[in-house]
């Protein structure tokens, strides 16, 4: 994880200090601990775990750290969630105990994302191979307590990412865009996906499914530094001769053009570009015009343009949602890109729908839609629960599929769902 350069002091020598271990411990890793990985998951002798079964959550995939990762795990983690690649074999997130289940949940879902084919794209069509190379390559990433401070002494073989790093949609970090606890999930969880995934040319690196994506990540990489598109600050100097020592500046270059291009900088006030002001690209639309090449890498290669993954709201979150771009709701520079929404908890929530074909989900409270035009601009389907409203303007509020929703707010006028659904059971 980088840390800001226009706010604090850095220690670039710090920066990215896993990675070698990560890689080389991957290369040893026995096949023979796949075969118990198919049979029992996320589980293991409960005499082997830290977790305690009152922590456990089932219903959201919470389950204990598996024995079978071995005691350098189970002694330090308390809870595993995971995803599984086609091959049947697990990638595993462990998490340590002040991790919340929200955040766990998030991890997963950016993994999945991350992983989810792209159908068309040159790279990401079928992304099963990229999946499966990382289970054989034991990728596993590590959520630590507290922030990289050195204060948490674990060592582990693993991808890090600390808790003061890792913000849940609707929570009051990610309302904010709290910069001090900026949003690192897209950047770690991307480095978990390049180096035992895609895979790194040249040296400290494991075998990976995608070297001619590499090619061009490697290229733009290149083109960056000699153009002072990326890392052009003699500050960190130091940091990118580490880097070049590790492999892993076309790592951390591809972080930098992810985080842009989902939109986590664009609320960041206080420099120009992106990541810290180490990226000169601050938005997606930015890229064409400042990093031609990185923008290439975005543009239908592999990864999506819209978040695929559902969102689950904050509980504590009340009021509106916006899915739309509003400056003076910072937290709509990356919710924009967002497509599939839950809303959990009892709070009152409402929701301000995109351009996307969005699938949303009430909660326990209250739930209003708004859309942006009038009500005879809209096609309305009742099916049970379900209703949908799709605008019959193009490229303005998409098709849109409501679950548990009371109220859909027009221009014009505001519907009341009860009614709509009583007349669909009349018929």
């Amino acid at each position: 994880m980088l840390l800001p350069l226009l706010t604090r002091t850095l220690d670039w020598s710090s920066l990215h200090k896993h990675y070698i271990a990560v890689m080389l411990w991957g290369r040893l890793v026995c096949f023979g601990i796949w075969a118990t990985c198919l049979l029992v998951g996320c589980s293991g002798p409960p005499d082997a775990q830290l977790s305690s079964a009152s922590k456990l959550n089932p219903n959201l995939g919470i389950a204990e750290v598996p024995g079978y990762l071995g005691k350098q795990f189970t002694s330090r983690f308390d809870r595993c969630i995971k995803v599984m690649a086609p091959n049947g074999k697990p990638i595993h997130i462990v998490a340590q105990s002040n991790i919340t289940d929200e955040q766990m949940v998030r991890c997963r879902n950016i993994l999945t994302h991350f992983l989810t084919d792209y159908p068309g794209s040159r790279f990401g069509h079928d992304k099963s191979a990229i999946a499966n190379r990382m289970a054989d390559n034991n990728a596993i990433l590590a959520l630590l307590d507290g922030q990289d401070d050195g204060k948490n002494t674990t060592d582990v073989p693993a991808q890090y990412l600390f808790e003061n790093e890792i913000q849940v949609e609707g929570h009051p970090w990610y309302i904010r865009q709290d910069y001090e606890h900026r949003d690192a999930a897209y950047e770690e969880i991307l480095h978990l996906v390049h180096d035992f995934g895609i895979g790194v040319d040249g040296p400290n690196s494991m075998p990976g499914a995608a070297s001619a994506f590499q090619q061009e990540i490697r290229a733009a990489q290149i083109n960056g530094l000699r153009q002072g598109i990326w890392a052009d600050d003699e500050r960190a100097m130091e940091w990118i001769k580490e880097l070049a020592e590790e492999n892993s500046l076309s790592q951390e270059y591809l972080a930098s053009v992810i985080d842009t291009y989902y939109g986590l900088w664009g609320a960041w006030e206080e420099g120009e570009g992106g990541m810290w002001g180490l990226y000169d690209a601050k938005v997606r639309e930015e890229l064409p015009s400042k990093d031609s090449m990185g923008h290439a890498l975005m543009d239908e290669a592999f990864f999506h343009p819209y978040l695929t993954y559902e969102a689950r709201i904050d509980s504590s979150f009340s009021g509106l949602f916006s899915l739309v771009l509003d400056p003076s709701l910072p937290y709509t520079h990356h919710a924009r890109y967002l497509k599939n929404i839950a809303f959990i908890g009892s709070h009152d929530v409402d929701i301000r729908v995109n351009h996307l074909d969005n699938n949303i989900t009430g909660n326990k409270g209250s739930n209003a839609a708004y859309f942006s035009g009038k009500q005879e601009e809209y096609q309305i389907q009742v099916q049970g629960d379900l209703v949908i409203v799709v605008d019959q303007v193009k490229e303005r509020d998409g098709a849109n599929r409501l679950r548990f929703f009371e109220y859909v707010q027009f221009s014009d006028e505001l519907v009341e769902l009860d009614s709509l659904k009583m007349k669909d059971t009349s018929r």
